[in-house]
């Protein structure tokens, strides 16, 4: 069996506004967070977030969550990369409270992967076009972060 190799790619911080909260839904609780600011930086890319960066979050009946993000990125050379992804962020009843209370957590007490895919038309970075990618997610005290990782 081939081992999986990544190549890490960026490290990314977001901070969230409040969430809003459509509440109990059929398929779970419904929670949208926006983003507020946030920077990306790695060996071949460097940026902001713009405006509008989303993450459309469900807080299914198990008690796992769902994500499902849209992001525009500016590289730092004025290229623009849309960013989407799904994701699932899962912890102990008591950890997601502290989490959602605003209170500091351990990455170790919680899982949080993504699994982000890119398009730009920029030449200089079409190489995202054609890569599939892990981020592993950490909440902080003003939103989230990600270490961003290519699969090789």
């Amino acid at each position: 069996m081939p081992e999986v190799e990544t190549e890490f790619l960026f490290r990314a911080e977001i901070d969230l506004q409040a969430p809003q909260l459509v509440g109990e839904t059929p398929q779970g609780n419904r929670m949208i967070f926006l983003g507020e600011r946030g920077t990306f930086e790695g060996p071949r890319l460097k940026g902001e977030f713009l405006a509008g960066a989303g993450d459309w979050f469900l807080l299914r009946p198990d008690g796992a969550g769902e994500l499902d993000v849209r992001a525009t990125l500016r590289t730092d050379d004025g290229q623009l990369i849309y960013m989407a992804y799904r994701g699932i962020l899962d912890a102990a009843p008591s950890v997601m409270a502290r989490i959602f209370g605003g209170q500091p957590v351990e990455r170790s007490e919680y899982y949080f992967r993504t699994a982000p895919t890119f398009q730009t038309a920029s030449a200089q970075h079409a190489w995202l076009n054609r890569i599939q990618t892990i981020g592993i997610g950490e909440v902080t005290a003003t939103g989230v972060a990600y270490d961003v990782y290519a699969i090789r």
